[in-house]
């Protein structure tokens, strides 16, 4: 069951995507610390700067047992829960331990896999191919290096230099590994935000857009900005945020 709502403002918890950190939600944090709620950006582990961690056996269960350390030992309640991209499949995993703790999970272009599905099922087997390809030509096989910023859509040359000093490779496992029980995630009320137009391959996150669109427990919104929205369209994307507190 969801949290009960209390009569404070809800803290966040912004979980990033693939190959990258809690760095990337900075403009958004700062706006959203600045109306009054507390916001926590965790850095999974192998990632941004805890990339000095990077190793071969880094999968899926130990980015969701970083969540969840982090309600824990924040003592986190009553939250609303912000996954981005590849943060869709830790957070799925996630709330079957921390769903008491959420009030409301959104999803910013973010992956919403079902019991038993890895990243490489939910982006389909062309999509699959490549990253496999790509970690064995230039990720000694285990992990997928860094994208440019343009994949992400980050076109602005300032924003760009910034994302491309900060992106990291990705432990290829976390891909590969299928996700536990999903149940609670699938149930929980959320919100599912789709960027418009995505930098991505059309195809990446189609099934999630599918999932949610026809989802009653989801509320749907497309926002007109890029597949890293936090970065290229922070204000908006805070807007958004905050009016998911009251859905």
């Amino acid at each position: 069951m969801p949290a009960a709502p209390t009569s404070e403002l809800p803290p966040f918890v912004l979980v990033h995507g693939g190959r990258h950190g809690g760095w990337c939600w900075k403009h958004v944090a700062s706006a959203l610390r600045r109306t009054g709620h507390t916001v926590h950006t965790p850095t999974l582990t192998g990632l941004g700067e805890r990339a000095h961690l990077l190793d071969r056996t880094i999968g899926l269960n130990h980015h969701v047992q970083d969540l969840v350390a982090v309600f824990e030992f924040e003592d986190v309640q009553d939250a609303v829960l912000v996954a981005h991209s590849y943060g869709g499949m830790v957070v799925a995993g996630a709330m079957e331990h921390i769903a008491h703790r959420v009030r409301r999970v959104v999803h910013l272009d973010a992956h919403l896999p079902r019991t038993g599905e890895s990243v490489f099922d939910v982006i389909g087997p062309d999509r699959a191919a490549k990253h496999l390809a790509n970690a064995e030509e230039n990720g000694e096989g285990w992990f997928i290096p860094p994208a440019d910023a343009s994949w992400y859509g980050v076109t602005d040359p300032d924003d760009a230099a910034w994302v491309n000093s900060r992106v990291t490779a990705q432990p290829l496992k976390t891909y590969q590994d299928p996700v536990g029980d999903t149940d609670r995630a699938s149930a929980h009320p959320g919100l599912f935000i789709e960027c418009v137009p995505s930098s991505l391959e059309p195809h990446v996150l189609d099934r999630a857009r599918r999932r949610h669109a026809d989802d009653p427990d989801f509320s749907y919104h497309v926002l007109h900005a890029t597949h890293d929205a936090m970065v290229t369209a922070p204000r908006a994307v805070t807007d958004l945020l905050r009016k998911a507190v009251d859905l």
